[in-house]
């Protein structure tokens, strides 16, 4: 375990924002984690690669998950589990189960962030959420300094949503992550974009690199890279709206996209609607929305997390002006 004084945490947030933490944990093992129970027992922040928060503010006590390492714990002919530590880089994980043709996580390819935080938010994109591939969560009880197992139904998923977020949030402290993985993939190709690039390759039987390759082109193209332009990539979630709301919206706004979310219910893209409230590409002081993805918020160079959450409320307002739709920030505001 390294402890460290008065750190400034821009290199540990993907927006890039320069706060400072007055002391900052980085733990390497469960016995770490428990060898500083009473600090989590007092709020500590917990990171791992920083990739959905934003810092508003400095911060007391920074705990940094750096908990690596990749067990195989069961295979058959068809599928095989895999335990990844918490604190593993999400994208080198997913490179990895390419390489060796492990399926179900291809999609997610570029999502940034650590294994421990993906079932946080359950992670997803282009068709697939983490969900479909996790078996259990491993984490710590930080009230007893107890190693649990948390099997998937009991995660409580839902859209960008678990029960890391709710009954357990600031309760556990996440140590590894097991996926289950299939050695016979099937590709999942439903989503236009990501069908769109395999055609434009000449791909008609794509394989799970296929697929792998075709989503790192598109979020490289349509999304900054973090290293480049702070961002914490999707600001907003995608609202969900009844099929009475969408139908008044269609009278309206006859080009407006969505996506069925269920039974009397439409799922419609953030981007767009922030796009027409006038946001895209717009830039105030130190931060704005990037050039081609208007969902994303981006820090200039400058920008600390009080300018970008005063944005990001900007957007939300005129949003629910424009559309009564109310924009839920998919970002963890620090404060």
């Amino acid at each position: 375990m390294i402890v460290e004084q008065d750190v400034s945490l821009k290199a540990y947030n993907t927006f890039g924002i320069d706060a400072t933490a007055k002391k900052l944990y980085r733990v390497q093992t469960i016995e770490d984690v428990q060898e500083i129970l009473p600090v989590l027992q007092n709020g500590a922040l917990v990171l791992g690669g920083g990739s959905n928060v934003l810092l508003s503010s400095d911060v007391d006590v920074v705990v940094i998950n750096e908990i690596t390492g990749k067990h195989i714990i069961a295979q058959d002919e068809r599928n095989i589990t895999i335990e990844f530590g918490a604190g593993e880089v999400w994208h080198n994980c997913v490179e990895w189960a390419v390489l060796h043709n492990y399926g179900g996580i291809e999609n997610m390819a570029l999502i940034p962030g650590t294994i421990g935080a993906a079932p946080i938010q359950n992670i997803g994109a282009y068709g697939v959420e983490v969900e479909s591939c996790v078996v259990s969560v491993l984490y710590i009880d930080i009230t007893s300094g107890e190693v649990k197992e948390l099997d998937a139904a009991s995660c409580k998923f839902g859209y960008r949503d678990s029960i890391f977020k709710h009954e357990l949030k600031h309760r556990v402290f996440i140590t590894s992550v097991k996926l289950k993985l299939s050695k016979q993939p099937i590709v999942s190709t439903t989503y236009k974009d990501v069908e769109q690039e395999l055609l434009k390759s000449g791909i008609i039987h794509p394989t799970i690199h296929d697929v792998f390759t075709a989503v790192v082109q598109i979020r490289s193209r349509k999304l900054p890279n973090p290293k480049q332009l702070g961002n914490a990539g999707s600001f907003f979630k995608n609202p969900v709206i009844s099929i009475e709301h969408f139908e008044e919206l269609v009278g309206k706004y006859p080009a407006i996209p969505s996506y069925n979310a269920g039974d009397g219910f439409k799922k419609v893209p953030a981007a767009w609607l922030i796009e027409q409230a006038g946001f895209k590409g717009k830039q105030v002081g130190n931060t704005g929305t990037h050039v081609t993805q208007p969902l994303v918020l981006v820090n200039y160079g400058n920008a600390n997390g009080r300018e970008i959450l005063a944005l990001a409320s900007e957007i939300q307002s005129v949003v629910y002006r424009t559309f009564a739709i109310q924009l839920e920030m998919e970002v963890n505001i620090i404060q």
